[in-house]
């Protein structure tokens, strides 16, 4: 398929009239054709306004009419077959094998949500009959149910160029709602985006879905970002990226005449709890599993391990060496951008430069391997120097982490005490060890979105019970997750409608069911009618 470089609105490509850009291979650092063009403020402007009317007509689409608009688009997109990956690779450094993966999860996330909206229960219809004889006042008949918010704005990760980027999670949670999408692609991958863009516009047509069901706009966030967020039309934001950028559109929602919700996945270090039980016969395991979770795509996962906990003894002496060699094994890998790259060198030498911080395994990249490529580095600190410097817990984007090793067990707990919101905790222990813990692991449940036990937190299911989300700073809105099926919530909201003749109500609020969906009656479920 032939790239065009320009912004997707509706389904008409945009003027060549913004600032041009091009795409970075960062294995080369060569500029890769053609040029991309900004989207200009009248090009903003005309995609929510396109957004606005197809919202109109597309909430009010049958769950098995946008079931089958998502499985196009998921059927388009694997149409896209060796393009995909070829364009994604040279965009992004990463291997074929990952590219792969990662349609596959895009795919297969967008069919699950077909599913989900073709069944119909998600809409958690509420009934609640009239009691006219109830004294002293009579109860009348309310109904409830979830319902679109309107149209969305998308912004594209860096890190996952396909799973969380133009057909991501946050665009087809949005879509399955009923919701119009604006993404907002990344500068980093506009040949990518464009490619899965045009699979969704070619979706939108052969469902008969309205123009303006979805866009897809370039440009600097700080401008065209920034003018979309702003723009009356746009009633939430889904975003996955820096804390700055999340925090930036944030600040812009808010300050609207009508603040709007911002879904911004930001930042976490996915702390690594290790109890003394653990090491004595999983501690080569744990080095392993714990070794290929922090390198994994170069270390550039959302839920990178960025500090490992464990007691101060002989055991946690010998685990942290075993780690240090194995870590010392891996090459240096491909870094998406020249910014991820000059922030992770950046991190890793204030670290080394801190009196508190103990290098124990660091790689210098060779400079004559060209690219945007840095090796591991691994710290060590003790709990005292941890708990006195918060900077030590500032997340490094990239293959590094942070061994802690503490001596009591309120050092343990004051350090799970003192982090910010996290997307995961981990625990690797016995049951003896659990049991004699229960307060670290109450702990951390108030501060992560996702727990895990003898595991690691690189790998993030798409499922119906998948959290990827967490208190603040990890994401602006902890209660809710940017993957699996429950993220439908975030761009619905539920309405009531009391007294209303049955003709006039949604059909899953209708007497008959005729859905045959679930619904709770009177404050039962069942899938009868009414």
């Amino acid at each position: 398929m032939k790239l065009n470089g320009t912004s997707l609105i509706g389904l008409r490509n945009g003027d060549k009239a913004g600032k041009p850009f091009y795409a970075i291979n960062p294995d080369t650092t060569e500029k890769l054709d053609p040029p991309y063009y900004a989207a200009t403020s009248a090009q903003v402007k005309q995609a929510a306004d396109l957004s606005s009317s197809a919202f109109d007509i597309y909430s009010r689409k049958s769950g098995k009419e946008k079931g089958a608009f998502l499985r196009q688009i998921a059927d388009n997109i694997e149409d896209l077959g060796d393009d995909l990956v070829d364009r994604a690779t040279r965009e992004t450094g990463l291997p074929e094998a990952r590219i792969i993966l990662e349609s596959g999860r895009t795919t297969g996330q967008l069919r699950l949500f077909a599913e989900l909206i073709e069944e119909g229960s998600w809409v958690e219809a509420r009934i609640e009959h009239a009691m006219p004889d109830r004294q002293p006042v009579p109860k009348p008949d309310l109904r409830m149910m979830m319902r679109p918010l309107g149209p969305v704005a998308v912004f594209c990760s860096s890190n996952f160029p396909i799973a969380f980027s133009v057909a991501g999670g946050d665009t087809a949670s949005a879509l399955a709602g009923g919701n119009t999408v604006i993404v907002k692609g990344h500068h980093a991958h506009p040949g990518t985006a464009e490619l899965i863009g045009r699979a969704i516009t070619e979706a939108v047509r052969k469902s008969g879905m309205p123009e303006g069901t979805f866009s897809l706009l370039y440009g600097p966030g700080q401008e065209v970002g920034i003018s979309l967020v702003r723009n009356s039309k746009i009633k939430a934001v889904g975003f996955t990226g820096s804390r700055s950028g999340g925090l930036s559109l944030w600040n812009a929602a808010t300050s609207r005449p009508e603040p709007i919700p911002v879904y911004a996945e930001m930042s976490s270090i996915n702390p690594v709890f290790i109890l003394p039980g653990a090491l004595p016969g999983e501690g080569a395991r744990i080095a392993e599993g714990l070794m290929a979770s922090v390198t994994l795509g170069v270390g550039q996962f959302c839920t990178n391990p960025g500090i490992v906990v464990l007691e101060k003894n002989k055991a946690s002496e010998n685990f942290m060496g075993h780690f240090a060699e194995l870590m010392k094994q891996c090459l240096p890998g491909c870094m998406l951008t020249g910014d991820i790259h000059a922030a992770y060198k950046k991190g890793v030498a204030e670290k080394m430069g801190h009196q508190d911080v103990k290098t124990i395994a660091y790689q210098e990249t060779d400079k004559k391997s060209g690219g945007y490529r840095s090796g591991i580095a691994v710290f060590h600190s003790d709990a005292k120097s941890f708990l006195k410097r918060p900077e030590l817990s500032k997340e490094i984007f990239g293959p590094s982490t942070h061994l802690i090793t503490y001596q009591t067990h309120r050092e343990l707990l004051n350090i799970a005490k003192g982090l910010e919101g996290q997307l995961t905790a981990t625990v690797h222990g016995t049951s003896s060890d659990f049991e004699a813990n229960a307060d670290l692991i109450a702990i951390l449940e108030q501060k992560a979105g996702r727990l895990i036990i003898n595991g690691f937190p690189t790998g993030v299911e798409v499922c119906h019970a998948m959290v990827h989300g967490g208190p603040y700073p990890a994401t602006t809105d902890g209660r809710s997750t940017s993957v699996g099926t429950y993220s439908i919530y975030r761009f619905t909201r539920p309405v009531s409608y009391q007294g209303f003749p049955d003709s006039r109500l949604p059909d899953e609020l209708k007497e008959a069911n005729s859905l045959g969906i679930w619904r709770m009656v009177d404050g039962k479920p069942t899938r009868d009618q009414s």
